[in-house]
């Protein structure tokens, strides 16, 4: 479980409170938040909790109510914008330059089989590359293994707004014990749906009919709003059901 301590921007980080992994041959990962001084020194470039992970051996500075900015490997819910000849643009936010995926970058891709997508099309896909230089690249696939493990195309549904930090919550394998969340195993209890959560804030949702994907959608977005306990979710989705 990531520990947090609260830190404010040009902070530098000793290195005693960054993680100690097991595997000394993993590397440490920085985060968005962190800026690295060659030849070792890690600074901080914003405010809120530095969140530090032994078992990934990663830090980074939790954004609560900022700007997503892209960073490798992140999964994001992406919008098609346009098309060229062999990329489509995608934005994955209104104040970032639009994504790159290459229109091959699906798993078992060809120009007879890819995806036929239109402007406005939804995409859940992974980060490949981003830097400042440059425009972030996304793939509807997993580089390491070449499958798409549940990214491309997503078809109907909603998508639903909620902060960055409540989609990295979402995000986590264990969502009870590492992000005090419990609504969607509550809701999944009651409903059938489909969810896919983008570390860029934005949670697509399938459920059997308009209502029960609104009802999906207003529990993410009330339990990360008012910041909700355990008990109080469990309170939240019992309200919601009855309301249909």
């Amino acid at each position: 479980m990531a520990s947090l301590t609260l830190v404010m921007p040009g902070e530098v980080l000793s290195e005693d409170i960054l993680p100690v992994p097991s595997n000394k041959s993993v590397p440490l990962k920085l985060g968005p938040g962190l800026r690295h001084i060659p030849p070792s020194t890690v600074t901080t470039t914003i405010a809120g909790p530095l969140c530090v992970d032994g078992r990934k051996n990663a830090v980074w500075v939790e954004n609560h109510r900022g700007r997503y900015i892209p960073q490798p490997n992140d999964v994001v819910i992406a919008s098609v914008h346009h098309s060229s000849t062999d990329w489509y643009h995608c934005a994955i936010t209104p104040h970032t330059a639009f994504a790159l995926l290459p229109q091959l970058a699906f798993e078992g891709a060809t120009k007879k089989t890819r995806p036929q997508l239109t402007s406005g099309s939804l995409i859940y896909a992974r980060v490949l590359s981003a830097s400042k230089h440059h425009d972030p690249e996304i793939v509807c696939y997993n580089p390491s293994t070449g499958k798409s493990e549940g990214m491309g195309e997503l078809k109907g549904g909603m998508v639903f707004d909620v902060s960055l930090s409540m989609a990295r919550r979402l995000l986590l394998n264990k969502q009870r014990d590492e992000g005090g969340l419990i609504v969607l195993d509550e809701l999944a209890g009651e409903l059938a749906f489909e969810i896919a959560v983008g570390r860029n804030g934005k949670v697509w949702v399938k459920a059997d009919g308009v209502k029960a994907t609104l009802l999906v959608g207003k529990a993410l977005q009330d339990t990360d709003r008012d910041a909700l306990k355990i008990d109080e979710q469990r309170k939240l989705v019992k309200k919601l059901l009855r309301q249909t």
